[in-house]
């Protein structure tokens, strides 16, 4: 009866231990995914570069897109890019069979946990605002690609020189920081025609427009040991509407109307007061521009020197200006004591006629001076006789003499300052022909100068 108890105790036992087991969940099996992460990251060592055989160097191939140009800085020298930079290499201790992993050909690793390559770029300054990708691609032969977007400041020699009509060459040059080419060698992933023709994904909207992007491979050899170098080279182009609407146009128009003011007479004080109007207008205008134009502490650009220029030719027409009208509000004494220069002025092609333009004023006043005499003696002469025969005509005679007198003396003194007009006007003619062949050469150089640039 005992026995029987304790078989039965043993019976219920191993059902109530087989229920049990029934009711405690299975574990679940790791994922295939995990599991190939797992293995290939086990033993990985990440600084240690990814080969068998250490003497075979490790080929990177390099390769970025423009996206666009957000920045050119010319008071610091530096261009401001946004690209998608790419890179590619063969880490021989990732690789798998996808028949044992379900058939995965690719995965993705954390950066952090793998072998990256020391590529830098030698003209960066700054990635701006580029965001951060913790993530590579690698395929089951152990190909690796770290795709990512960049915003790179560039440090960039710019020439401004012929702003806005200027083009800029700028290098991004990629090299290895320590290892040389017997352990990191690089190469290009696409043809250098396909990369200097591939405009695609620019944004050719804005200011810039992309030219195209030269690149080359070479070594460079430092401390016994060759570096290998790639480099791309960024041409851009500005587009000038933008800064010849809003700089030169109103420049111009500004000199088209100190032109016009030189047909306002110039007896008038209308003339002087028009021209300080327009160079304090032109000044405004200067200021409320400073900042469109480019700074450079090495060379001027050449639209500064042509406002310059301008300003330089607005002061030139208002002194030219308030000489006319100093010479045309002379006295009689200064008249004459200044008009063997104004017939000098008169003889170089500013009087109708080379005879007049020999006699001075003082000539032309003792000439008229010579036959006023003449005729007084002649009525002296028949004053004297008429006093031979005193009569009441005496007296009247000698009123028309005076009288005669005072009307040549006018004419005189009218005949002059008609005289000194005239030749003050010759005098305001020849200045403004003067500015306007400065004027028209200096814009005809300027004109030459940037329709080259445009067109190169």
């Amino acid at each position: 009866m005992k026995k029987n108890f304790i078989s039965m105790n043993v019976i219920w036992l191993l059902l109530l231990s087989v229920n049990m087991a029934e009711s405690v969940p299975e574990k679940p099996k790791r994922s295939a995914l995990n599991q190939l992460t797992r293995t290939l990251l086990r033993k990985y060592d990440c600084g240690v570069r990814p080969v068998h055989n250490w003497t075979s160097a490790t080929t990177v191939f390099v390769d970025f897109i423009l996206q666009s140009v957000l920045d050119v800085d010319s008071k610091t020298q530096s261009i401001t890019t946004s690209i998608w930079y790419r890179q590619i290499w063969t880490d021989e201790f990732l690789v798998w069979d996808p028949h044992e992993f379900d058939g995965i050909n690719e995965i993705s690793l954390s950066s952090d946990a793998i072998w990256i390559p020391d590529i830098i770029v030698n003209e960066l300054v700054d990635e701006g605002r580029s965001p951060p990708i913790p993530y590579v691609y690698v395929n089951s032969s152990g190909c690796v690609k770290n795709y990512r977007p960049m915003q790179v400041v560039l440090a960039c020699s710019l020439e401004m020189y012929a702003f806005p009509f200027d083009k800029q060459n700028c290098s991004l040059t990629f090299r290895s920081w320590l290892h040389s080419v017997k352990e990191i060698d690089l190469s290009l992933l696409r043809s250098a025609d396909a990369i200097a023709n591939d405009q695609k994904e620019f944004m050719n909207d804005g200011e810039w427009e992309l030219l195209s992007i030269p690149s080359r491979y070479w070594r460079l050899q430092q401390d016994h040991a060759d570096y290998a170098h790639v480099c791309f080279h960024v041409v851009i182009r500005r587009r000038p509407l933008l800064y010849v609407v809003g700089l030169l146009i109103p420049s111009i128009f500004l000199m088209l109307v100190d032109v016009m003011s030189f047909y306002l007479p110039a007896s008038s004080g209308t003339r002087i007061g028009f021209k300080i109007s327009t160079l304090l207008g032109y000044t405004l205008f200067r200021v409320n521009l400073r900042d469109e134009l480019p700074a450079t502490a090495v060379a001027t650009p050449l639209i500064g020197v042509f406002f310059a220029v301008c300003m330089a030719l607005l002061m030139l027409s208002l002194t030219k200006s308030i000489l006319v009208v100093k010479l045309l509000h002379h006295s009689e004494k200064e008249v004459r004591e200044m008009s063997v220069s104004a017939c000098l002025l008169d003889k170089y092609g500013l009087a109708e006629s080379t005879m007049t333009s020999t006699r001075t004023l003082d000539q032309l006043n003792h000439s008229e001076d010579l036959e006023f005499e003449a005729s007084l003696e002649e009525d002296l002469e028949s004053l004297s006789n008429i006093q031979e025969n005193p009569s009441s005509l005496e007296w009247l005679l000698r009123e028309l003499v005076c009288i005669r007198l005072a009307f040549s003396q006018g004419d005189t003194e009218s005949w002059a300052q008609a005289e000194w007009l005239a030749l003050c006007s010759k005098l305001d003619r020849f200045l403004f022909r003067l500015y306007l062949i400065v004027l028209a050469a200096y814009a005809g150089t300027l004109l030459l100068f940037w329709a080259s640039w445009s067109f190169a």
